[in-house]
């Protein structure tokens, strides 16, 4: 589901009947220079490809990068991530005032509060 120029209140409702029937929310808006764009795809899984580690053997070089590990571009895994997004709700009711929170506000850009 898409939505656009809707109120915060229709967003919130639509993304919690998406959320709760597994259906992917996706909204946004734009005003002028300034924007934003939320997406709930709920619990998505997704296969990525890592190039594996190789450890160099401790006989073989000598020098200051010889505890570095190195990587063999030649040789990759495939793994199996799961990432879940929170909810429209829960992202506009974030507390400010916590510690992890003062973390993340260094990250945040100021036009997000321009948007609440």
């Amino acid at each position: 589901v898409c939505l656009t120029c809707c109120s915060r209140d229709v967003m919130v409702k639509i993304d919690q009947i998406c959320h709760k029937n597994s259906v992917k929310f996706f909204t946004g808006d734009v005003f002028g220079y300034h924007g934003y764009m939320f997406a709930d795809l709920g619990e998505h899984e997704f296969v990525e490809e890592k190039t594996k580690v190789t450890k160099v053997s401790s006989g073989v070089e000598d020098g200051p990068d010889t505890k570095k590990a190195k990587l063999d571009s030649s040789e990759t895994t495939m793994v199996k991530k799961r990432v879940v997004f929170c909810q429209l709700k829960e992202a506009l009711a974030v507390d400010w005032s916590g510690e992890k929170a003062k973390a993340a506000l260094k990250r945040t850009t100021p036009d997000y509060f321009l948007l609440q």
